[in-house]
């Protein structure tokens, strides 16, 4: 055993030191270990945040979207689906066509965002798991149907057990001037509502699905198209992927992963998370300026042991990592009872639910956490620098103040 750390250990274990040096140590573990439960709770929520969103978010959209670079429509044959389709990875392709549209539903109406797709995307997609009310397919026996968001459903109080009323969906034309007759400036399509979805406020308020040759038939598209959704193999690389793609397609297409659609919100979360690592971070700093006076007191009180170790030839790197050590010791002793706390907190809150979210209308019943290693780590080795930058003077300054005594 190092001579250094066995003196350390002596020291923090010996019972004959002041009362008043056991207290502040006593009182650093403690905060120490507080702040370092804190930190790992904290960081667990919002990977849990992060993760829940993701989730949700996975049900909604495709892995990867293609979307032409300019303007918001393209010629279908500008763009050779087989190229798509060639890419390792790719299991489904998705014929997209997304635009602003009036709904109406007996006598309400407001703007959507109607987003028509093919029989890939009822095959791939998630949204079936997040299902609410009705039946899950687009089309069925030939008859299309709308899957609507819950928030658009209360806003046209909307029942699907009514078979007499269907949704009317209205879309402007390109008219010239002259047009007198309103009937000709929009075109008005009938869609039978088909299932309830609710996957998240944003899109449960404003998206409805529709079959591809519906909204195209409302568009008066043609053969354009607005995207197209990608579905990988679950096994696959999707930025490999989308590199791949985008050499494909070139620069006449934007290809981005799923996940790029919300860089902003997922930055934000980043950000969120890095400050509140910051500011335990500097919680425990502030704990560990006890560790600096419990060091610093415990120089004068082993005054006399220091000198005959310094007579014995004892050199002062020896008398400085014994200080060292010592701070090392109650730092680490309250942080790691703070990881076993705060891991063990997290592990039962993922597993058992126990605090809730408060919300009856909470996505979630209970908060969700996820523990990841790196968070741990660096959570580590931020203490572990802490307890170094406090402990590091009061030990350079007992081994000087000895050697110089021991000289004279």
């Amino acid at each position: 055993m190092n001579f250094s750390f066995f003196i350390a250990r002596k020291y923090f274990l010996s019972g004959k030191k002041k009362n008043f040096i056991n207290v502040i140590s006593i009182i650093s573990m403690i905060v120490v270990a507080i702040g370092t439960m804190c930190l790992i709770i904290a960081l667990s929520v919002f990977n849990g945040l992060e993760g829940l969103l993701r989730g949700m978010y996975g049900n909604f959209d495709p892995d990867i979207v293609v979307t032409p670079t300019t303007g918001k429509s393209f010629q279908l044959d500008s763009l050779d689906i087989k190229k798509i389709r060639s890419v390792d990875g790719v299991v489904g392709v998705s014929e997209v066509i997304e635009d602003n549209v009036l709904v109406e539903y007996k006598e309400a109406q407001r703007l959507v965002r109607m987003k028509g797709v093919n029989r890939d995307f009822d095959e791939y997609s998630g949204i079936r798991n997040v299902m609410v009310a009705g039946d899950f397919p687009l089309v069925r026996d030939s008859i299309g149907y709308a899957l609507v968001g819950r928030g658009v459903q209360y806003d046209l109080s909307m029942s699907l057990k009514n078979d007499f009323y269907t949704l009317q969906m209205y879309y402007p034309k390109d008219i010239g001037p002259g047009v007198v007759n309103p009937t000709r400036m929009y075109n008005l399509l009938n869609i039978i509502p088909g299932g309830i979805f609710a996957i998240e406020k944003s899109y449960d308020d404003n998206y409805i699905f529709v079959p591809v040759e519906f909204a195209r038939d409302l568009l008066a598209y043609g053969n354009r198209l607005t995207g197209y959704d990608i579905y990988l193999h679950p096994d696959s690389n999707p930025t490999a992927i989308k590199n791949d793609l985008q050499s494909v397609l070139g620069n006449r297409f934007q290809v981005r992963l799923g996940e790029e659609l919300h860089t902003d919100l997922f930055k934000v979360l980043k950000i969120e998370k890095l400050f509140v690592f910051i500011i335990l971070v500097a919680i425990i700093g502030i704990a560990s300026i006890n560790i600096f006076f419990s060091l610093t007191m415990l120089v004068i009180e082993k005054k006399k042991d220091i000198s005959v170790l310094f007579a014995q030839g004892a050199s002062t790197n020896l008398i400085r990592n014994i200080f060292l050590y010592e701070g090392c010791i109650v730092a680490f002793t309250g942080a790691g009872v703070g990881l076993f706390l705060g891991i063990g907190i997290s592990l039962i809150q993922q597993h058992f639910g126990l605090i809730g979210m408060g919300m009856d209308s909470a996505v979630l019943n209970s908060y969700p956490v996820e523990i990841i290693i790196s968070d741990v780590i660096f959570s580590v080795i931020a203490i572990i620098i802490i307890t170094i930058l406090a402990s590091i003077k009061p030990a350079i300054k007992a081994s000087k103040s000895f050697s110089i005594q021991t000289l004279q």
